[in-house]
């Protein structure tokens, strides 16, 4: 079996889906890779090691033609579809389910098409969860951008010339970005608190060494999956008042709030934002989906009032090497799924729930 890969177009994507143990394990499983010229230069992985490591470097036209199984971060060209063969297969990291006329392609093709952003949150599913595993890096780099911007050290320090003070951080949004940016801020040596309409979220947050923050005497916002899900607008309310006070004492404040398939929540308002204090921070992780903060903008840093907020869209590209790396494996665990080794074709089960979950083109 043949399967394939080649670089996303959009600048801001440097992530690959192969790494050099990923390929040694595919080889041995008689599996052909074949790669582009340069796939893995964002890696810091030249030609000559991908080839040593099993894979075969070929032309664009001939990986298209040739492959049973392409691999990608997104699938965004509809000539793509056009050039691979029918009854294959394509494995994306993320796929919008409302791309009708891409699905019909695929389909009038007869090409799988799986999307691992649809993954169920079950045990058997966690070494696939590729969400968890980038969220894991957004949430780090996300500190270390925010920390790089700010003016100022972040941790205590005691010096002849006097003491200075620890930067104060607030995390909004407990998920697993958001413990992560936790975890790092202290490290470094922050302050930290967060917040979460998830209750269950305080004594993850306080076992990191963070305090949180809460709507006293409000419901537990979580579904069934383990998700926030979208307040009443009483809560939103009771939370604006809440974080009105807590927001203006901040040093930097990293936004991580996502409910999936919607609009992200804005939790601090534009007068949030004009409160703090000239050289603060506020970082947003779901600048892409409109923004948890006033002000923010996707893929862009925006001055307001001395107050930086970064709009970086995708925080685990910016640490690509590390990122590529959880990536393949995710995959890589998820191929093991529905690879079938004897006959060395792809398998699938329509009764098992993870296949039921990240198949995107319905019967096949």
């Amino acid at each position: 079996m043949i399967i394939s890969s080649f670089l996303d177009k959009n600048p801001n994507e440097k992530r690959i889906v192969f790494s050099l143990d990923v390929i040694k394990k595919y080889v041995k499983n008689d599996i052909q890779v074949l790669l582009p010229k340069d796939y893995g230069q964002q890696s810091n992985l030249s030609d000559q090691v991908l080839q040593n490591s099993g894979a075969q470097i070929e032309g664009i036209d001939k990986i298209l033609s040739q492959t049973d199984v392409l691999i990608k971060i997104s699938l965004e060209q509809d000539d793509v579809v056009n050039k691979l063969k029918n009854n294959s297969s394509v494995v994306v990291s993320n796929f919008d389910k409302s791309n009708v006329e891409l699905i019909k392609k695929l389909k009038d093709k007869n090409i799988n098409i799986f999307s691992l952003n649809y993954l169920p949150r079950i045990t058997r599913a966690q070494s696939m969860d590729i969400l968890s595993s980038q969220a894991n890096l957004a949430g780090y780099r996300a500190v270390i951008d925010s920390s790089y911007e700010f003016n100022k050290a972040v941790p205590m320090m005691m010096t002849a010339a006097g003491t200075v003070s620890p930067a104060k951080f607030f995390i909004v949004g407990a998920g697993v970005a958001g413990l992560q940016a936790i975890a790092t801020a202290k490290r470094l040596g922050g302050v930290v608190s967060a917040t979460d309409v998830r209750l269950t979220s305080k004594e993850q947050v306080e076992s990191l060494g963070g305090r949180f923050v809460f709507v006293e005497g409000s419901e537990d916002l979580e579904t069934a999956g383990g998700y926030a899900k979208e307040a009443s607008e009483d809560f939103k309310k009771k939370q604006e008042e809440l974080l009105k006070e807590t927001v203006k004492k901040q040093d930097i404040i990293i936004c991580t709030a996502l409910i999936p398939g919607k609009k992200a929540p804005r939790i601090i308002t534009e007068k949030m934002v004009l409160s703090m204090q000239p050289g603060s921070i506020i970082c947003d992780l779901a600048a892409a989906q409109g923004g948890n903060s006033a002000f923010s903008q996707a893929g862009k840093i925006v001055e307001k009032n001395g107050v930086k907020i970064i709009g970086y869209t995708n925080f685990a590209s910016r640490i690509s090497e590390t990122a590529s790396n959880l990536l393949a494996k995710n995959i890589y665990n998820f191929m093991e799924l529905i690879y079938d080794k004897e006959n060395k074709t792809i398998k699938i089960d329509k009764e098992d729930e993870i296949i039921k979950s990240v198949l995107m083109n319905g019967e096949v």
